[in-house]
């Protein structure tokens, strides 16, 4: 393995883009609206495609733009559809989502005529790329896709910072949340445009697919081995940087193993975060399986000697 400093900033992006997702994730599932960061990583495309018929460009401006409001409005009409048609939650995630990636898929194939853009990448994004576009900082050059992963893990920092206990409290009490003067449905659309955000910073970097990963499963790692609100958020963080360490070294050491050059690193990131989540489901102190069937055949022998010596 050849490691350049073109790997340092792949692992420095993806990390950097992991915890950003993470963050915003945890809430998702403990709100069970998982799917809502599904529906919203979709359903930008159209708004993405937009961008580009309407400027003719890449614009990392107008494309943040574009994406981020096409995402702040699926969460609007999935609150909508959910509440004025009498839909369940999920059944109204599913046809928001689906509706506007096939209108989104649709646009992108006509940008695509006209504008330099590859549809894959933003399926799955292009993370080996980031390191050829530098801007420079101080007279350092540093990729862009750091700068706006960077830009959007202080962003939702500071926005859980500022406002943890009303979004810890609105995520297992909503009612509470509002009874004690903390609008719940202020706080969901902010946690969704947290989530639109974010998704579209992530964009350049794992694509609107592997986005889905980087927002939910190093959360639902984290649940699995702790209660508590703080320690989920660092055990996330901690399980999404890990993820895009291993997940790169992965992609170029695996594929070795099966006769191949390498693979993406992105999808690489998104295995190595799975792996994570199996292990903790087997083995997380209170909630593995493997623990709890250990505990009980322990229990079972301890208890079985003790009858027998009392008989």
């Amino acid at each position: 393995m050849n490691w350049t400093s073109f790997d340092n900033w792949i692992v420095i992006v993806g990390a950097l883009c992991a915890i950003a997702c993470a963050l915003p994730g945890c809430f998702l599932v403990l709100r069970k609206m998982s799917m809502m960061g599904d529906a919203i990583s979709h359903a930008v495309l159209p708004g993405l495609a937009i961008a580009f018929l309407i400027s003719g460009t890449r614009s990392s401006a107008s494309m943040f733009i574009g994406a981020a409001i096409a995402g702040v409005l699926t969460a609007l009409f999935t609150q909508w559809i959910s509440r004025f048609g009498n839909v369940d939650r999920g059944a109204a995630m599913g046809i928001v989502f689906t509706t506007l990636f096939a209108v989104g898929l649709i646009m992108i194939r006509r940008a695509a005529d006209n504008v330099d853009l590859d549809p894959g990448c933003v399926l799955y994004g292009a993370i080996e790329l980031t390191p050829l576009d530098l801007i420079p900082v101080f007279g350092v050059e540093i990729p862009r896709a750091a700068l706006v992963n960077g830009g959007a893990l202080l962003a939702n920092l500071l926005v859980i910072v500022l406002l943890y206990k009303e979004l810890k409290l609105s995520s297992f009490d909503p009612d509470l949340a509002d009874t004690l003067g903390y609008s719940s449905r202020f706080l969901h659309y902010l946690l969704m445009t947290m989530v639109a955000v974010t998704t579209v910073a992530a964009f350049e970097s794992v694509g609107s697919i592997i986005v889905i990963a980087m927002l939910i499963v190093p959360p639902a790692t984290a649940l699995l081995l702790t209660r508590r609100m703080i320690p989920m958020l660092l055990i996330a963080a901690a399980v999404a940087a890990l993820s895009a360490v291993f997940g790169h070294i992965s992609a170029l050491i695996v594929p070795g193993w099966f006769g191949f050059d390498s693979t993406t690193s992105s999808g690489m990131i998104a295995l190595v975060a799975g792996g994570f989540f199996v292990a903790a489901w087997l083995f997380s102190p209170t909630e593995g399986l493997v623990t709890k069937k250990f505990l009980m055949h322990r229990e079972a022998f301890v208890e079985k000697p003790s009858a027998e010596s009392a008989s």
